[in-house]
């Protein structure tokens, strides 16, 4: 596993990164990790998205939009009719 060293990070941002870990009951290294794998998406994540995204374009390519549906007082007459 890599190790990554971060110099000279700003002193308001240090803070915020402590109070954050802090809040979390997290050390600030397992503080950043978390961040960086909630931000920085993986090779795996990115093919995991296009697959959802490739999904959702055939569901929708299936629709019809030239078909507009009934309103509702069509619906009702319709109702009434049967």
């Amino acid at each position: 596993m890599a190790t990554l060293y971060v110099e000279n990070v700003p002193d308001d941002l240090y803070d915020a990164l402590r109070r954050r870990a802090k809040e979390h009951r997290r050390s600030i290294a397992a503080e950043v990790l978390s961040m960086l794998e909630e931000n920085v998406p993986t090779r795996k994540e990115l093919a995991r998205r296009r697959s959802i995204f490739q999904r959702i374009e055939r569901l929708n390519s299936g629709r019809r939009p030239d078909k507009a549906f009934p309103s509702t007082e069509e619906m009702i007459r319709q109702d009434r009719n049967r």
